[in-house]
């Protein structure tokens, strides 16, 4: 028998609770529906697969050769089945997702509680040197990370860019300018800020020294003073945040966080992150109405006519 494959599991477990009890009555009882319906779906299946199931007339109940052969074939494919699901990433009581110093994530928390009411989200803040570590680890499912990180076996969502600054005293001859270049602080005692958990530190530092920090525009905002100003650098790179997690626990909700993320709206169909393209754009039509034709398609389009 071909086809077996595109055959219901379901159907195929009420096969199988007949073929085993050789009784429609008990295996509809197991079964906890009806006997006739559960013969209709019997009938259907051996109308679908062209043979006979069960010798006709036959008390008690009996399997033809081909009843046994599906059998054995739909216990396989029923163990399949659940071993399947059984290897199906877990679907989260709670959604765990982190995030960096600087990035703000009331946005998204808001609209998930808003459209996901029934699956909490609890928000973990991670220092960055731990990013990648708590992902991997499963102490989040999620991360709001500050690239670059380790790709291997994650899916990462590139989502904006965010400008350095020059952090200074108050009272800097720089403070009066909009932008800066690392020329214009040249002569100045740059604090260590590589590592950017420890920013607060190198900001009081520059406050309590002088000199000055060159930090992401975020990292300026979150430890901002009224003694410290900051301007936007022009000739650094610019750091980038990103949406990662384990690409091998991609679950439903956390497609469905990456929609939120994303901006998709509520009614839109959820699209595996890693699996999105572009749709191609639509070809102009060749001529529209109104659009002028070039003198040498008016005299081929006269020719065509003749």
């Amino acid at each position: 028998m071909s086809g077996l494959e595109s055959i219901d599991v379901g159907r195929l477990r009420w096969f199988v609770a007949v073929a085993e009890e050789l009784h429609f009555a008990r295996a509809a009882k197991a079964l906890r529906i009806s006997r006739e319906k559960l013969s209709h779906t019997v009938i259907d299946l051996e109308k679908e697969l062209g043979t006979k199931l069960f010798v006709p007339g036959a008390q008690p109940t009996q399997l033809t050769d081909d009843g046994r052969d599906l059998l054995e074939r739909a216990r396989e494919i029923i163990e399949r089945a659940e071993s399947e699901v059984d290897e199906r990433p877990p679907v989260p009581a709670v959604l765990r997702v982190g995030f960096v110093p600087g990035v703000t994530v009331s946005k998204w928390t808001r609209i998930w509680g808003e459209r996901f009411p029934e699956t909490p989200l609890e928000v973990v803040a991670l220092a960055q040197a731990d990013q990648e570590a708590a992902l991997r680890e499963g102490r989040v499912d999620m991360c709001f990370v500050r690239l670059p990180i380790d790709r291997a076996g994650m899916s990462v969502i590139p989502l904006y860019r965010e400008v350095p600054v020059a952090v200074v005293q108050k009272d800097h001859p720089i403070s009066v300018f909009d932008e800066v270049r690392m020329a214009d602080l040249a002569d100045e005692h740059l604090q260590d800020t590589s590592d950017v958990d420890m920013v607060g530190g190198a900001l009081e530092l520059v406050a309590a020294a002088g000199g000055a920090a060159i930090v992401p525009h975020s990292l300026a905002r979150l430890h901002h003073r009224r003694d410290l100003v900051y301007r936007t650098l022009v000739d650094v790179p610019e750091t980038e945040i990103a949406l990662a997690w384990p690409a091998d626990r991609t679950t439903e909700v956390v497609e469905d966080f990456v929609g939120v993320v994303r901006g998709r709206s509520e009614r839109s169909s959820r699209t595996p992150a890693r699996a999105e393209k572009a749709e191609p754009r639509k070809k102009s039509p060749a001529k529209r109405i109104g659009q002028r034709q070039s003198p040498a398609k008016k005299k081929a389009a006269r020719r065509r006519g003749r």
